[in-house]
């Protein structure tokens, strides 16, 4: 039984990293094959081609994220609140430039559930995913946590240029929201799916 929930725990913490390195890649080159263009933002493709691609992969992510069950209660609250922020930012889409009232507010809320998943995410990498219940961590293990630590440092160091470049006003031609949150998914995709031991994996016998 132990050995069959492991393995479930495994599927599901895989799962999620394939989503997060695939979704940007989907998103941007099949964007630039049925639109023709860029978006200004990785939930900017809600309002393209690929909306049901986009709003299908933050849901599955959130059910993934409610599955999971990690070692103890603060893991479990965590990837709760991740879960219901994944599904927030699927439902509230972020507003277009020519929003009216109701888009406006729904692309407040959309601001508010992705910066919670994000934080949500960062916290997983930077702190739930490095814990050991082990004195000596083998060499994986610290490997690990050197891969953990630098992803959860790419999603705060990215959250916090995509407000920076908000608040200077950088020009959205550069789309820098749209690559910086292509990069913090793509970290939190590598950080999942190293805790789901595809990568770094110790060593049998």
């Amino acid at each position: 039984m132990r050995g069959t929930l492991v393995h479930s725990y495994l599927f599901l913490r895989r799962a999620i990293g394939v989503i997060g390195l695939l979704l940007p890649v989907v998103l941007i080159v099949g964007g630039l094959l049925a639109d023709g263009g860029l978006a200004g933002s990785i939930s900017g493709y809600y309002h393209g081609s690929l909306r049901d691609v986009f709003v299908g992969a933050m849901c599955a992510v959130g059910v993934f994220l409610i599955s999971y069950r990690g070692y103890d209660r603060v893991d479990e609250v965590v990837g709760n609140v991740a879960a219901v922020a994944a599904i927030g930012v699927a439902l509230f889409p972020t507003a277009p430039a020519d929003a009216d009232g109701t888009e406006r507010v729904f692309g407040v809320l959309h601001l508010v559930f992705a910066g919670v998943f994000f934080l949500a995410l960062a916290f997983f990498c930077l702190v739930l995913f490095r814990r050991s219940d082990d004195t000596a961590p083998t060499p994986r293990k610290r490997a690990r946590n050197g891969v953990y630590l630098a992803c959860g440092l790419v999603i705060v160091a990215s959250l916090v240029l995509i407000a920076l470049c908000a608040l200077l006003g950088l020009a959205e031609a550069l789309r820098p929201a749209l690559w910086l949150e292509t990069a913090a998914i793509l970290a939190f995709g590598l950080a999942w799916l190293t805790k789901g031991e595809a990568v770094l994996a110790d060593l049998e016998g």
